[in-house]
């Protein structure tokens, strides 16, 4: 067996070196070789053969007749010239046609290659476009396949540095929705303008920049921005010569690999082969038909993303976001439900509407003007948003009636007043703000702005726990902040919060609002809390919320806890009671970006909410509003809060709030239908602080 082995060995040596010799010699030795095996079988047919020659002469000329046509040679029989020159016609024949056929298969495999690289151009219409890879591109898909799924022929756009087919295979293996959306994956850098050619956004409808989990996240985002502003080189209509053709969904080029259930990843190109000329195509975005829309993490960087932007820019601030959400949810528990309904496009959202027979009518008239949509607003003709105008508005005739509904075609008039039953309603004066006892589990780079809003909102003797390990120097600036917005009075504590020692000596439940962000431990203070930067930040949020649960079923006493998710896999395994408050920052951001890119006015509206000056959202009591334990209509609900110039947009029942998926929430109830209203149920409003 040694001796076969050592022998074969030598074998394979001798044939590398045979195919390391240049290309003569290796088609001679081919051909030796070739000639060993077709010349014998060749005599062994013709002596096998029924009726082989007689003379020896005739052997020979039937095995050369067999040896030429296996080798394509003819096998042509005369004079020796004869044979020669026929010979030599199929050898140049042959040689014509494995060249021919080399340069096909060597074209196409070019192609294909390219096209598995996504380097070629999307010719698309109102299209959406997003620009950059991180962990938010699947929940921003998904949503955006949600909105077009009353559009057969929409399309969506992926542009990221990261291989083409690796992006198709995780969208695939991520996104479940209706077939009626196209995705299209295109490699290349987004900071590149020429590069942006790829996936047309001049044509878009929208474009989206996706903040990346890195250090200089918003840095790409400004340059990605600027580059979509910027003139692509040669886009005078000279043309260039690129490697690919145009890519349509609806072409006649390639085969469509199914995303999951749901949208269908486009693979194949039509359009010309390599080396085709097309005109270079400019990728500045129109200011006219598209809107752009991004996010940076860090709010500093907003300014200068939102000069980069142009005008028909729209930038978030995740970081400030996050933080406003996270203080008005822990003093509106449930609040967090409302804004996960309002912001997917599942349910009811946000529409506007042409003011129709309301104008030259006041706001109040308007609140009841609807049976099925919740009316909360105007949009000016100058795009202007005037959330919870006074009753007395009158509403112009260019105007647009901002609403909650369930989709824009269900917006339709039918006045509700004949509904409303005015003995139902209850008068309640304005209690005073009483001091409140906080405690903030936990640090990271958006703790000082949580500080900053919790001091906006407290009144005198409000206190704030915080405990984290973070450094002296961050916590000490947050208590110099907070000291100076606000009456709040801060004490620090400087310990671990997945210490379940630590946690038994704060007596949790006797806090009025327990906020639990997420913290990267001993990390450096600034270290960024979110999926991308750090994938296991959410891990400690989890053993922190294993602990709180542990001592909710030691006392016995409810927790009232709001808590910062980065992955929203991590908050499906989340040990909190039903129907708990969570922030999950990607998440968020992502449904922003998306109802913003749908509906760019959204932004200023959004940020109204998410202030604490103006308008937001509020769970007040309904014993605010209407009698409790009487049945009355939504109409009349809304009739009580609009005597409160306020704008009544749905109800959460506490004898449900641990049953999913609402948990008690119902937005936008058709003012027809009868509620019984008890005193520990809340009526969700939008309206100033009062």
């Amino acid at each position: 067996m040694g001796y076969l082995a050592a022998l074969w060995r030598r074998v394979q040596y001798r044939f590398d070196t045979l195919v390391s010799r240049s290309t003569p010699a290796l088609i001679g030795w081919l051909t030796l070789v070739c000639l060993c095996a077709v010349v014998p079988v060749s005599v062994l047919l013709v002596r096998t053969d029924r009726r082989p020659p007689e003379t020896f002469t005739g052997q020979l000329v039937a095995v050369w007749v067999s040896v030429g046509q296996t080798l394509k040679l003819g096998g042509a029989v005369g004079s020796p010239l004869y044979v020669l020159a026929s010979v030599l016609l199929a050898l140049v024949a042959l040689l014509f046609v494995s060249t021919l056929v080399s340069l096909i298969t060597t074209g196409l495999n070019q192609r294909i290659m390219e096209l598995r690289l996504g380097h070629s151009t999307v010719l698309e219409v109102g299209h959406t476009v997003v620009l950059g890879w991180s962990d938010q591109i699947f929940p921003v898909i998904a949503e955006l396949v949600s909105a077009n799924s009353n559009r057969p022929r929409a399309a969506i756009a992926v542009l990221a540095a990261k291989d083409k087919v690796e992006m198709e295979g995780e969208i695939g293996a991520r996104i479940t929705a209706p077939r009626t959306t196209t995705i299209v994956c295109r490699n290349g850098c987004t900071t590149d303008p020429a590069v942006l050619a790829r996936v047309s956004p001049r044509t878009a409808k929208a474009v989206l920049v996706l903040p990346p989990g890195t250090d200089d996240g918003d840095a790409l985002v400004v340059k990605t921005l600027l580059a979509l502003n910027a003139p692509t080189p040669g886009a005078d209509g000279t043309g260039d010569t690129g490697p690919g053709g145009p890519d349509r969904h609806d072409g006649d080029g390639g085969n469509g690999t199914r995303a999951g259930d749901g949208g269908r990843i486009h693979d194949g190109d039509g359009g010309a082969g390599t080396g085709a000329t097309w005109p270079r195509r400019d990728t500045r975005v129109d200011p006219a038909t598209a809107v752009v829309v991004a996010a940076v993490r860090d709010t500093r960087n907003r300014l200068t993303a939102t000069l980069a932007a142009g005008p028909r820019g729209r930038v978030l601030a995740i970081d400030d976001i996050v933080a406003r959400l996270l203080v008005q949810t822990a003093r509106q528990p449930g609040l967090s439900l409302v804004y996960q309904e309002l912001l997917d496009f599942a349910g009811d959202e946000f529409y506007s509407v042409p003011a129709q027979d309301l104008a030259g009518r006041t706001f109040g008239d308007a609140l009841l003007a609807f049976t099925t949509s919740s009316v909360v607003g105007l949009l000016r003709v100058d795009d202007t948003v005037v959330l919870n105008p006074g009753p007395e508005t009158v509403i112009a005739a260019d105007d647009r009636v901002i609403v909650i509904t369930r989709d824009d075609d269900t917006a339709v008039l039918e006045d509700a007043t004949s509904h409303v039953d005015a003995g139902a309603m209850a008068t309640a004066a304005p209690e005073p703000a009483l001091p409140e006892r906080l405690l903030l589990l936990g640090w990271n780079r958006r703790g000082p702005l949580i500080v900053a809003e919790l001091a906006s909102y407290a009144s005198t003797g409000t206190t704030l726990d915080i405990v984290a390990l973070g450094d002296d120097v961050t916590l000490r600036g947050a208590y110099d902040s907070a000291t100076e917005m606000g009456p709040l009075e801060v004490t620090l504590h400087r310990a671990d919060i997945t210490n379940p020692v630590v946690l038994g000596a704060l007596d949790v439940p006797s806090f009025d609002s327990v906020i639990v962000i997420a913290d990267p431990g001993d990390a450096p203070a600034g270290v960024l809390a979110f999926a991308q930067a750090d994938p296991d930040v959410d891990d400690r949020t989890l053993v922190t919320l294993l602990h709180l649960r542990a001592i909710e079923e030691a006392t016995g006493r409810e927790i009232p806890l709001t808590t910062e998710m980065s992955d929203d896999r991590n908050r499906l395994l989340a040990p909190a009671r039903e129907g708990a408050d969570f922030i999950v920052s990607g998440r968020l951001i992502s449904l922003l970006m998306c109802q913003i890119s749908e509906s760019p006015y959204l932004a200023a509206l959004f940020e109204e909410l998410f202030t604490a000056e103006g308008n937001e959202l509020y769970l007040r009591p309904a014993t605010d509003y209407v009698r409790p334990g009487v049945e009355v209509t939504f109409a009349t609900v809304v009739a009580s809060a609009r005597r409160r110039r306020e704008c009544a947009v749905g109800y959460r029942l506490r004898a449900h709030a641990t049953r999913g998926p609402a948990y008690g929430v119902r937005l936008n109830p058709d003012k027809r239908d009868p509620v019984r209203l008890t005193a520990l149920d809340w009526v969700i409003v939008i309206a100033t602080d009062r």
